[in-house]
């Protein structure tokens, strides 16, 4: 046996939720085929998908958006409000990228989204990439959030939290990682971040981490959400 590093690290579990069972069978065989991870579990609806969570306690969820009874939006809601789940990351499976639910799960506690269609390579690195406690917000993705912002701005966004609450957590804010956060809610990400300020990507990446931390946010995928809602980044109408 291997006694390397590399090999005595554990391996990534991985929970399939997806009322399509073959669909389940085929994300079962290509995560399974992988030395650093394993699927711990299979759910065909939300509210299993909830149960066998708090059962496995996955390092990522890859749910499904639209189940029936329980749907996916429901299930990472409930998995985001549970302290004992603060490891937990969900990856929300969606036929198109930018889905109507596409900012509803960011607030419930996503950390991002995965098209139906995307290559097996895709899948499995944002597999890591959630593990590793990164948001996992392709372009395409961050566009769609930002144009379900441009849709709802005649005031029809939920608004969970009320402005003042907003700018006391704006506050807590250097004015770089405040800069940093504009950027972030641009859909840039840290390499280009690092460019337009002329800074390593590392230190765009610690500014990104203390924003996170200082506002409560889980992820990046939250963190385009609050720039939003706070009034720091507003929707281009040109």
């Amino acid at each position: 046996m291997s006694t390397t590093p590399e090999a005595a690290l554990p391996p990534i579990k991985v929970l399939l939720a997806d009322d399509q069972a073959l669909l389940r069978s085929a994300f079962r065989v290509l995560v399974d085929s992988e030395p650093d991870m394993e699927v711990v579990g299979e759910a065909a609806d939300g509210a299993q998908a909830l149960e066998l969570t708090r059962r496995h306690r996955p390092d990522v969820v890859l749910m499904d958006i639209r189940m029936p009874g329980t749907d996916g939006l429901t299930a990472t809601r409930e998995i985001g409000a549970d302290p004992e789940l603060a490891t937990v990351h969900v990856v929300m499976l969606t036929t198109f990228e930018v889905d109507e639910y596409v900012v509803e799960s960011i607030r419930a506690g996503a950390s991002g989204f995965l098209g139906k269609g995307a290559e097996p390579d895709e899948l499995l690195n944002a597999i890591r990439i959630a593990a590793g406690g990164e948001a996992l917000l392709s372009p395409a993705a961050t566009k769609g959030l930002i144009a379900t912002f441009l849709a709802q701005g005649e005031g029809q966004a939920p608004q969970p939290a009320p402005d003042g609450a907003h700018a006391a957590r704006l506050a807590t804010l250097t004015v770089r990682e405040r800069e940093v956060l504009v950027h972030v809610g641009g859909g840039n990400s840290n390499d280009e971040i690092a460019e337009l300020l002329v800074v390593s990507p590392l230190t765009v990446k610690t500014h990104v981490n203390r924003a996170m931390a200082k506002l409560g946010a889980r992820d990046r995928a939250q963190l385009v959400v609050f720039a939003y809602e706070s009034g720091l980044v507003r929707p281009r109408t040109d």
